[in-house]
């Protein structure tokens, strides 16, 4: 472990928190064998406080750590692979890729080779010690269990065009917190890998790489302009790496690359040789946002026989005993391998279909299950004043609580992500969720007064947690609230598809309030009789 703190942990540079030392081991892809998976529970026991957290970006935190980990530990974690061969890019930001990545009958390519390629990349690349921390890149293979709409500043997605798939581009531009810009261009994935260290240079030749505060990428596209940065990409991608070929012969670039017309899209296919009826989709619609539940519970593998268990972790944490546990599951019954996922839950996979229910019966013995039902399945809440000193609440503990308390109230048929944010940075979720409870403080009688604003509602407005609901909730008052809320859902949704933020985007505020209220006022009538 490296002395020097940093605002950006890693397995050598650690970060101080509320609750000691915070040291996060990033894990490429979200997947690790039994083996890695207890010498990861060895070092939560020994070091920090007997537990991990998995975080949005599927790596692992171990945190309350009090004493210096030792260079022989991390020698040996570095030879199980966890961590960078090269200490000095471990702390630049996991690659992303989605957890059923090589298992999804839907998916169009395995980015599993991609998320290992570039790793070896980064590691093997002194120079791209430079990049930024925050520098992040996602594959998106286009199955069910999509991470296209997760922040990150490159993401490749998958799409098929014409029965041949390909690498669609999107750029991290515009404001912080915008989702990623589809560039318009489609790569063979054989260059992929190529084009992405291009970008990754253009971007270290705009920095001055010895400054602490390194700019994100949006910032430096942004600047430059997307046409100015991908001219650079397309002219770097042809000169310093020749074998890089990006679909197109020339760039075409359009007036504003970062919202092309859907005549202009038509004439980039034309350039292509592609049919016009076989349309790019309109990139003013974006990267949409798929549920993220559909992982949860037993699903069906690509491969004949076999299947995967999407396991809820609460609020994204292991205990020790659970992790060896699964390592254990994994080892004996699948195929020795666990996959964190970037909703903070985990999969078992290569599960044969006659040990499911054996397996399902060891998880419960570890005190966790695999039922999207669960209201724990989409609870998801940063670690709030416990472990941050931005946090105006501790949204771990009141979550739990909240979670508790519904647990025997109310049954739930269909999934609701109820985020809990300590601030608002909004670090455990990035994008909105159907009900966002925002850590807030008062003063009331000279003392200071925990509470929450509640927001609802998914649809495109430009405010970043939705539609303010309430303004002020004692920390007290949120369990009956969200119950109420919870309760009026399903009893006015349309049917047991809709989604609670879809529910609440038919109503005005006001009239959502009201049934609230409403609610409430029968509930006390009935206590009062």
């Amino acid at each position: 472990m490296l002395s020097e703190f940093t605002n950006c942990p890693g397995l050598f540079y650690v970060t101080p928190a509320q609750d000691g030392i915070l040291s996060r081991l990033r894990i490429p892809g979200g997947i690790l064998n039994s083996q890695q998976c207890r010498a990861i529970a060895d070092i939560a026991e020994q070091y920090g406080g007997g537990y991990v957290d998995v975080t949005n970006r599927a790596n692992l935190q171990v945190r309350e750590i009090s004493q210096k980990i030792n260079a022989e530990v991390l020698k040996r974690l570095q030879d199980l692979g966890i961590g960078s061969s090269n200490t000095n890019v471990d702390h630049i930001r996991n690659i992303m890729t989605s957890p059923t990545a090589g298992i999804d009958p839907q998916e169009l390519l395995d980015t599993r080779p991609f998320v290992q390629a570039w790793d070896n990349y980064i590691a093997t690349n002194p120079a791209l010690s430079g990049l930024s921390a925050k520098f992040s890149v996602c594959f998106d293979g286009g199955g069910k269990v999509s991470v296209r709409d997760r922040l990150n500043d490159i993401t490749f997605a998958a799409v098929l065009v014409n029965r041949s798939v390909y690498f669609r581009l999107y750029l991290s531009a515009g404001a912080k917190g915008e989702p990623p810009k589809d560039t318009g261009i489609l790569l063979s994935p054989d260059k992929c890998l190529s084009v992405l260290a291009a970008l990754a240079d253009v971007y270290l030749t705009h920095i001055d790489t010895n400054s602490k505060r390194k700019p994100r990428l949006r910032e430096v596209v942004n600047t430059l302009g997307c046409e100015n940065y991908l001219q650079e990409v397309q002219r770097l991608s042809f000169s310093s790496v020749p074998e890089t070929e990006v679909l197109e012969e020339k760039p075409v670039i359009h007036e504003n690359i970062l919202q092309p017309s859907i005549k202009n899209s038509t004439h980039r296919l034309e350039f292509l040789g592609m049919a016009k009826e076989s349309p790019i989709p309109n990139p003013k619609s974006q990267i949409p946002n798929p549920p993220n539940c559909l992982h949860i519970g037993i699903h069906p593998q690509r491969q004949p026989g076999l299947f995967y268990l999407g396991v809820v972790l609460p609020l994204g944490r292991l205990e020790t005993r659970q992790i060896r546990g699964l390592a254990d599951l994994a080892a004996k019954y699948g195929s020795d391998t666990l996959r964190l996922t970037p909703w903070q839950n985990l999969l078992l996979t290569d599960i044969p279909q006659e040990s499911l229910t054996h397996v399902q019966n060891e998880i419960a013995v570890l005190g966790l299950d695999c039922s999207a039902s669960n209201i724990k399945s989409a609870l998801v809440a940063c670690s709030g004043n416990k472990g941050c000193a931005a946090s105006a609440t501790d949204t771990k503990g009141d979550a739990l609580v909240l979670a508790e308390y519904l647990e025997n109230r109310v049954s739930l048929d269909c999934p609701v992500n109820i985020h809990f944010s300590g601030c608002s940075k909004s670090c455990a979720q990035h994008s909105k969720s159907d009900i966002t409870l925002l850590g807030v403080s008062v003063e009331e009688n000279n003392e200071i007064v925990e509470g929450y604003q509640v927001y609802v509602g998914v649809d495109d407005n430009e405010q970043k947690f939705g539609c303010e609901l309430y303004q002020f909730v004692t920390v007290a008052e949120v369990p009956t609230l969200i119950e109420r809320m919870l309760l009026v859902y399903k009893n006015q949704r349309l049917n047991p598809n809709e989604t609670f933020g879809q529910f609440a985007n038919r109503y005005e505020i006001a009239q959502l309030k009201l049934l609230c209220d409403c609610l409430s006022f029968q509930q006390q009538s009935l206590q009062l009789r």
